[in-house]
């Protein structure tokens, strides 16, 4: 499988089709707001030219010296970047996982790594500076698993847990049945 480099001047052509002006023109704008903070050069795109706030995103990041969306070539890449005892969890996490669902392929995906199958993400985990949160990508699979939750503390999509968890591999393979059952229904 290719890896997608992030290279955001691939959006270029498009955004050029779709708005009517050469890039040149996009940039030169923002460089007339090079004083101003992402969020005000993201609202000016959208409000001024109607642009979506990917093709916005791409535009301001690159004009801010980010050629590229891709923080982490790799999951090993992504593990790197954790404090030890994180890191460690992540991994143990993830190893769990794929040692009861061989099939779930391990990858990058808006820089964090996730576990995908055929039809779709399945499992994710980002860390924070305190904590790692774990994401089933669905509200259902977390009501389902509503007891399970009670001692964690759980957000809108995602659970924190600790960088030194006990790893509790019956509510991770519950996260993940799930989620795996729901995909088929679709």
């Amino acid at each position: 499988m290719p890896v997608d480099s992030g290279d955001r001047t691939k959006v270029f052509p498009a955004i050029e089709k779709k708005h009517g002006q050469p890039i040149k023109y996009f940039i030169t704008q923002l460089n007339q707001l090079k004083n101003a903070r992402y969020p005000e050069q993201i609202a000016y795109l959208r409000e001024n030219h109607n642009f979506s706030q990917a093709h916005a995103n791409a535009v301001v990041m690159y004009v801010r010296g980010s050629k590229s969306s891709k923080r982490h070539q790799s999951p090993a890449a992504y593990f790197q970047t954790l404090n030890p005892q994180a890191r460690k969890t992540a991994k143990a996490i993830f190893k769990a996982i794929q040692d009861k669902n061989p099939n779930l392929d391990l990858v990058i995906s808006w820089n964090q790594p996730m576990l995908k199958s055929e039809t779709g993400y399945i499992f994710g985990l980002s860390s924070t500076k305190s904590y790692l949160l774990i994401n089933p990508f669905s509200k259902d699979v977390l009501g389902k698993n509503f007891t399970k939750l009670k001692n964690y503390k759980v957000n809108k999509h995602t659970i924190q847990i600790p960088f030194d968890w006990d790893i509790d591999t019956n509510l991770l393979f519950s996260l993940v049945k799930g989620r795996i059952s729901e995909l088929k229904q679709k």
